[in-house]
């Protein structure tokens, strides 16, 4: 990280400001009258677009809850490989992985043919392929998230901390600078009862399945009945079963199945029991499941092994819809020419499915994470209102292709197994099967954003084939050049709102007078078509709109720094002090050798833009000087 640009300061440099002063919060236990942002909902979606917009100063969010607090336990675990790119880029991913539990490896029981009333150790797999992510698939408790979102919250410009006990009563859509009024009541006892009004410029519903956000605006959730019941337990528990600190998947004869997801500590750890099937009408509200039922469920399902439960630190019954809605805006599919939006919803509120394999946490927070950015620039002036469209359009996408996936896999887990009594039902080997060819998608890698205004089409593809236009920059390690320093170029992306250009050099000295490499620097440092002049604030540092940094063919003794082009080495802050955090090499002391290993072309080189939500928007040769301008100039002012 950098810090000291604008002179020396003490303490930890997480905290921004660092002064007595900036350090008081920016809430007030009542709300404001007017805002730009108002937030619903304190669960990871809401949180996570709560702490990107914390970091501008000069957007006013709040964001509120109905409860009267932080969540302490409960709930989703799973952290994708995806998303802990993204908590790098939030800064804690490292906390994140020394707290909680690595996933592995992945164990398949079926029954056992010499006595199909026991299970019996199938196969076992590698749960995220190699090369995959340079971070690993973990179990943590929600609620540890949510602890690092409220961190980064109150270490950032903004100070924000969550409102609590407040209950959403009516979102109303209006005209004028603050179009949105949301009424809320307050539920605590010392204000019981009491109505605070705020007018909005945006109001973000991430307030769950029941959402009265999306109520508001005339949307509800639709799609597949719930009729598959499931409990879920956090326990601790002697046991005999061998692989309790793997991931398993455990299918019996007669009984059903059940999910063992390893969790945080060294001993705690997730049962999924399947529970029977429900009638056309019947809730399993109505079932009054207890907690020695899904212990016994469990018990029945592991034989021969045996849990001896000593504690339950959680537990609950749901049943899986998967459900979704048509939009996640206020704004009719037939509107789109002729209205904007000022309501949106994200995570449960929008999309619903079951949680066995560790999803909608992780794309809960991937719908904020596109958002937010997308509101900054809006309310900064940086972009038209009109980029606010593509929110719904591409989060939509996404969440269909969740629940398509989702709904295959809970009915594989609930179907009988395959027998000579019942040859139609399901093949263990199947499920084996099928889990594996989903790994990418269980990893939270397989999103791939259409072309839009965001992402070009596929014309330069062949220049990287490793970072296909619309997925997420798939980091790789590099040296960097100015200090020798072994990192992951992909680390270099926070989250800041800035856009990134890696320019990847070709054989080419790249410090070279007409080098494709200067050419492209000249041309974005002094042409006044260039995206970074344009779309840079006047007196602002040159990489506070778009970050530029180039990646060299060559090894790291052998080029020169000075030598190189002076945007790569530019001057910032109060002091003009040179940032020499530019450029880097490929790793050729390790192999790991970036050009290698994501297809770039090593005779042209190519530039790869990506969005600030860490999505490749673009691919192009390096001397398309005119086709950069034009794709910022698309959506940019």
């Amino acid at each position: 990280m950098q810090f000291h640009l604008n002179g020396f300061t003490t303490g930890d440099p997480e905290i921004s400001g660092r002064t007595e002063d900036a350090m008081a919060l920016a809430n007030t236990d009542a709300l404001p009258g007017e805002v730009d942002v108002l937030i619903v909902g304190c669960g990871p979606a809401g949180l996570a677009l709560a702490a990107q917009l914390a970091k501008f100063p000069d957007v006013k969010t709040r964001i509120v809850e109905q409860k009267d607090g932080a969540l302490t336990h409960g709930q989703a675990d799973g952290i994708a490989c995806r998303t802990m790119e993204m908590f790098n880029a939030f800064g804690f991913a490292e906390k994140i992985a020394r707290e909680a539990c690595w996933i592995s490896e992945v164990t398949f029981w079926k029954p056992d043919e010499a006595d199909r009333t026991k299970i019996t150790r199938n196969d076992r797999i590698q749960d995220v392929e190699d090369g995959l992510s340079e971070f690993p698939h973990v179990v943590l408790n929600q609620a540890r998230v949510h602890d690092h979102f409220l961190d980064v919250m109150r270490n950032a410009p903004n100070r924000l901390e969550p409102n609590y006990s407040r209950k959403l009563e009516s979102v109303e859509v209006g005209t004028g600078e603050y179009p949105v009024t949301a009424k809320l009541e307050r539920t605590n006892a010392a204000h019981a009862g009491q109505i605070e009004t705020v007018k909005a410029k945006y109001v973000v519903g991430c307030d769950g399945a029941r959402s009265a956000v999306r109520a508001s605006i005339g949307r509800s959730l639709k799609g597949e009945a719930a009729h598959q019941a499931w409990g879920v337990m956090d326990i601790l528990a002697e046991t005999d079963y061998p692989d309790i600190r793997m991931k398993s998947v455990i299918q019996s004869a007669g009984e059903g199945s059940i999910l063992i997801i390893p969790r945080e500590g060294g001993y705690l750890f997730r049962v999924y029991v399947e529970l029977d099937k429900l009638a056309e009408d019947e809730r399993v509200a109505n079932k009054n499941i207890t907690l020695d039922y899904l212990v016994d469920a469990a018990n029945r399902i592991m034989n021969p092994f045996k849990l001896d439960v000593k504690e339950v630190a959680w537990w609950s019954v749901y049943e899986i819809g998967h459900r979704i809605c048509d939009k996640f805006d206020d704004v009719p599919a037939e509107g789109i020419a002729t209205r904007l939006p000022h309501v949106f919803i994200a995570g449960d509120a929008c999309h619903t499915h079951s949680p066995k394999m560790g999803q909608g946490m992780n794309v809960s927070m991937q719908d904020t994470f596109n958002l937010g950015w997308k509101l900054a620039y809006v309310l900064q002036g940086r972009s038209g209102p009109e980029l606010l469209h593509t929110y719904s359009a591409e989060r939509k996408a996404i969440a269909q292709d969740l629940i398509d996936f989702d709904s295959a896999w809970a009915r594989m887990l609930s179907a009988p197994i395959k027998s000579a009594e019942n040859p139609d039902g399901v093949d263990p080997a199947d499920v084996r099967k099928h889990f594996q060819q989903l790994g990418r998608y269980t990893a939270g890698v397989a999103t791939v954003y259409e072309p839009s205004v965001l992402t070009g089409e596929s014309t330069n593809q062949h220049l990287a084939e490793g970072f296909k236009i619309g997925s997420r920059f798939h980091s790789a390690p590099v040296i960097r050049l100015g200090d020798a320093k072994p990192m992951h170029l992909g680390h270099t992306i926070e989250v800041d709102g800035r856009w990134r250009i890696f320019a990847f050099g070709s054989k080419e000295e790249p410090a070279g007078a007409n080098s494709a490499i200067r050419r492209l620097c000249t041309f974005l440092e002094q042409s006044p078509d260039s995206p970074v002049k344009k779309y840079t604030a006047k007196g602002a540092d040159i990489d506070s709109a778009i970050d530029v940094r180039a990646v060299f063919q060559q090894g790291f003794r052998d080029l020169n720094l000075e030598a190189m082009p002076s945007l790569l080495l530019p001057k910032k802050g109060k002091y003009g002090l040179t940032d020499r955090e530019k450029m880097f090499c490929a790793d050729l002391k390790s192999g790991n050798d970036i050009f290698d290993m994501r297809g770039i072309d090593r005779d042209k080189g190519c530039m790869v833009i990506v969005r600030p939500d860490q999505y490749i928007a673009h691919v192009l040769p390096l001397d398309a000087h005119a086709e950069l301008a034009a794709f910022f100039g698309g959506f940019m002012i």
